[in-house]
């Protein structure tokens, strides 16, 4: 992967604190693990209350664990003034979500002015093995203060 500068030289304190006002976060008990330009480690431990009717953790859980490490790694490469939003991604679910620990590790392929592109991977870790259990690719949209408009009215041309 390509070394990427970060626009925000604060980027690392800005990201916890951008990961740490999502409620959603901690009630799923995710933390963030890891941090670099570019890249972003989450992790979780098993809880019941976040599995389906097999036992395994729900893909659901899973996926908001892979789109929120894809958001903290494309954030650490925004600008001071901008905040973040998922615009598309697509999970493929590769084995069922069994262990007593998930981590979520993602990075960004192709960072934009608007668009970063990113990949993530998330692991089961169950009786000292390491599982691939699913992948996803992501867009996110570095959400920037709009510049005012001009005070001026506006005239027809008709």
């Amino acid at each position: 992967m390509a070394a990427f500068e970060p626009k925000n030289p604060g980027y690392h304190a800005a990201s916890i604190a951008m990961f740490e006002r999502q409620p959603a976060m901690h009630t799923l008990g995710i933390v963030i693990v890891r941090l670099a330009p570019g890249e972003a480690e989450l992790a979780m431990l098993h809880a019941p209350a976040l599995t389906q009717q097999n036992g395994f953790v729900h893909a659901g859980i899973n996926t908001a664990g892979l789109d929120n490490a894809c958001g903290v790694a494309a954030f650490t490469l925004m600008p001071r003034e901008a905040d973040i939003l998922t615009v598309e991604f697509k999970t493929t679910l590769l084995a069922p979500a069994r262990g007593e620990r998930f981590v979520f590790k993602a990075e960004v392929v192709k960072p934009g002015r608007t668009l970063t592109f990113c990949e993530a991977r998330a692991f089961a870790e169950h009786e000292g093995n390491t599982t691939l259990i699913a992948t996803m690719t992501g867009t996110l949209m570095a959400m920037l203060p709009r510049i005012a408009a001009s005070h001026e009215p506006r005239t027809s041309r008709a």
